[in-house]
């Protein structure tokens, strides 16, 4: 069957694929999971609603083949999906995928970075707010201990896997931490980015005086180091690149409130629970395990879902209004992945 890669109706591929393999997570931040709504009697989705492996496994070759190049696991927290390892082997061995990546907040990291790099993981993007131990309790609500986040990251470093850390900077929560965690990661020779606090979801309480924008988070860092810019890799880049000089070290600004970068997304989100998602501020999905649980041949998944890319016009970012933000109803992150 041959198979045009989609665009949607701004010209934009569908190149990178999220795949969220859990609802569940170990932390409770309070930006994403707070604990008053993610409490000990909310209802998960129970195992039969999960796709399987093998699920997700058909459902990304289909995606290659109409354009897919990178996949990314997200959750919740997809290390607490049991073998996940057995499946980044699966996707591994898909011809045209070239790269793979996971994020994590990295408390389970230590004992499962070297299963994850021998099936075949490529890189690490580790959620981490904070390396003071009381803000990043706080902030996971859940009193995790960061020495156990950063041992994480030393063995997902030692065994090959490329590291990269995620910071969502909020003021009065966090923004005391730009400049120290800036100086640790810089140490190690470890690319560092930081993310503007975004409305995703119902429950974070979004408020735009929250958001410590890219410029001021630049300001703040130019009083300390000397960067320069770096060129973006590829299209659909999301982060902002800089180098320190004299350093291969890099520091990177996601900007989705301050700066919209919806004119080159590429990226589409699978939920555990088999759902695509065109947007990260999406208001419903595609339901794909209904017809994957239906016997739908490839071909008939494949006519089914392409509308869903091919009509996509989502700019959420681009056309942000104090209106949209509070009316519009949104997917909370933790079920369609980050």
């Amino acid at each position: 069957m041959n198979i045009s890669p989609l665009q949607d109706k701004f010209g934009r591929p569908l190149q990178d694929l999220r795949i969220s393999v859990t609802d569940r997570c170990n932390f409770r931040c309070t930006y994403c999971m707070p604990k008053e709504i993610f409490g000990t009697d909310f209802a998960f989705m129970p195992k039969d609603q999960l796709l399987s492996f093998e699920e997700i496994e058909r459902l990304a070759r289909i995606f290659v083949q109409l354009g897919v190049k990178k996949i990314r696991l997200t959750g919740g927290e997809p290390l607490l999906r049991k073998d996940i390892h057995l499946l980044i082997e699966k996707l591994v061995a898909i011809d045209g995928v070239e790269d793979i990546g996971l994020t994590t907040n990295a408390f389970l990291l230590e004992k499962q970075a070297q299963r994850l790099k021998d099936a075949g993981l490529m890189r690490v993007n580790v959620s981490l707010d904070a390396l003071n131990q009381e803000t990043f309790a706080s902030i996971n609500d859940v009193g995790a201990s960061v020495e156990r986040v950063l041992k994480g990251i030393e063995k997902a470093k030692e065994v090959g896997l490329e590291v990269k850390v995620n910071m969502v900077v909020k003021k009065e929560m966090n923004d005391h931490e730009v400049i120290p965690m800036a100086k640790y990661f810089k140490e190690k020779g470890i690319t560092l980015r930081y993310i503007e606090f975004m409305d995703v979801g119902q429950t974070n309480g979004w408020d735009f005086s929250q958001v410590v924008t890219k410029k001021d988070l630049f300001k703040e860092l130019d009083k300390h180091f000397e960067l320069e810019p770096v060129d973006p890799a590829y299209l659909g880049e999301v982060a902002k690149r800089y180098r320190y000089v004299g350093t291969d070290t890099e520091v990177g600004f996601i900007t989705s409130v301050s700066e919209s970068f919806c004119s080159t997304c590429t990226r589409g989100r699978l939920s555990a629970d088999g759902k695509f998602y065109t947007c990260l501020f999406a208001t419903s999905g595609f339901d794909l395990r209904k017809m994957v649980r239906s016997d739908a041949t490839d071909e008939e998944l494949i006519a089914a879902f392409t509308p869903t890319w091919t009509q996509r016009q989502d700019r959420y970012s681009d056309e942000r209004t104090e209106e949209t933000v509070r009316n519009k109803p949104k997917i909370e992150m933790s079920y369609i992945g980050g």
